[in-house]
């Protein structure tokens, strides 16, 4: 009986998700915003993908790297959706320790995808900007066909060996997450056990992805405003310019939440719980309603397509 007793100690059975702190007799009012963003994201990204491969005309780089930003918007909001509608309509806050560890995994995995998929886009952008003239023939389709393979591998590859090491942990203090869902950190904080390989791989795996990720999309655009400021014309200036907005808007609502809230995990131990919980939802759900909703007003091609569908469908 008391081996027993040691092992459910150390080994927890399950882990206890946390909704919005001090708000649980609400929890079914505050469920109605948390729907509506699911409900943008999903559509939005899904209407993208199915723009994206019925219409012949968007066959081209940028749209298949949008396509592939569309995917993982969509992978991470299907990683939370069971979770966070579960605890604001059942008080569901329970999850296995093993149910937890998968969902990190595609939390974590599609979070790093989105980093290398928003450098591919600026590498697209670099090109198309830079070396117009070789545009078709540096991004092929086998070559961005390679790059979506290298993308998903690169994603998901360090994570096993990270979560691996998770499962080594002894968990002898609470069981309670600060999250609505798994995420890598937070689940750490909890273990009785040195800790400090864990995070010193989980830092080497952020700063090999989103780390280095953003440093080329910063170099990127440095070469990209040299190239742009040594065009004569202030019109082309304009247009070249314009063609980058949609990219910055993705990188800019994609990177300072994920900051934020590794800033918070780092930093703000002493912390309001409810700023925990805030950064936790807009890093997982800001990213996936607004790049639909950037990319369908600031790119008329892809605005174009959907009002043709809507109008077929109208007809």
């Amino acid at each position: 009986m008391m081996h027993s007793f040691n092992q459910s100690i150390f080994h927890p059975a399950v882990f206890f998700l946390t909704g919005i702190p001090g708000l649980e007799i609400s929890h079914a009012w505050i469920s109605i915003p948390f729907c509506c963003l699911y409900a943008i994201a999903l559509s939005g990204n899904g209407m993208i993908l199915f723009v994206i491969i019925t219409e012949s005309t968007l066959h081209e780089p940028m749209y298949y790297f949008l396509s592939m930003l569309s995917f993982t918007d969509l992978g991470l909001c299907l990683s939370t959706l069971v979770t966070m509608l579960g605890i604001f309509w059942f008080n569901a806050r329970e999850i296995s320790f093993d149910a937890c560890i998968v969902q990190m995994f595609f939390i974590h995995g599609f979070t790093f995808m989105e980093s290398s998929v928003l450098l591919a886009m600026a590498f697209d952008r670099f090109i198309a900007i830079c070396n117009p003239l070789r545009y078709a023939t540096i991004l092929t389709n086998s070559r961005i066909i390679k790059s979506g393979f290298a993308i998903v591998i690169r994603g998901t590859t360090a994570l096993v060996p990270l979560l691996l090491l998770l499962k080594r942990l002894s968990f002898c203090q609470s069981h309670v997450l600060h999250h609505s869902y798994c995420f890598h950190p937070d689940v750490m904080k909890l273990s009785c056990t040195d800790t400090k390989i864990n995070s010193a791989f989980g830092l080497a795996i952020v700063i090999s992805t989103a780390g280095i990720d953003s440093i080329l999309i910063l170099l990127s655009y440095v070469l990209i405003i040299r190239s742009v400021l040594s065009i004569a014309s202030r019109e082309e200036q304009k247009k070249a310019f314009g063609t980058c907005i949609s990219h910055i808007s993705a990188v800019a609502i994609f990177y300072i939440p994920m900051i934020s809230l590794s800033l918070v995990h780092r930093f703000g131990k002493h912390s309001s719980p409810y700023v925990h919980t805030l950064t936790a939802n807009v890093y997982l759900l800001i990213p996936p309603v607004m790049n639909p909703i950037i990319y369908s007003v600031k790119t008329k091609q892809i605005r174009k397509a959907m009002l043709k569908i809507f109008l077929s469908k109208r007809i």
